[in-house]
């Protein structure tokens, strides 16, 4: 599965549509099949970052808030959206990779920071 973590910091961006960084991340069910990367995008584009996600072949999407209409097209396009997610981003990862994220969820790294 090749998922899209949108990063702020080192913690899931807040909204999708101002994330101007990314971390890609592939798994194949028992490992990461490579390094994730980090891309910086040049400035802040909800269509721009719908572009890279389709052009890079993402399975799913994490974040924190996201437009209707991105949510649907993603939908539309068979890509998975996590969406409402609060926390690490690296904790984000590992949960997405062994099937335990879901919508919504505030990650034990968020509540600690509180």
């Amino acid at each position: 599965m090749k998922i899209l973590i949108t990063v702020q910091d080192n913690n899931v961006a807040p909204r999708f549509d101002q994330a101007t960084e990314v971390i890609i991340a592939e798994h194949d069910g028992q490992k990461l099949m490579a390094e994730p990367r980090t891309i910086i995008l040049p400035h802040k584009s909800a269509d721009e970052l719908s572009d890279l996600i389709i052009k890079e072949g993402v399975q799913c999407v994490i974040c924190g808030g996201i437009e209707e209409t991105f949510y649907r097209f993603f939908n539309w396009k068979k890509i998975t959206v996590i969406d409402g997610v609060i926390g690490s981003h690296g904790e984000a990862m590992q949960m997405a990779f062994v099937g335990s994220l879901r919508p919504g969820q505030i990650l034990p790294s968020a509540k600690k920071s509180t």
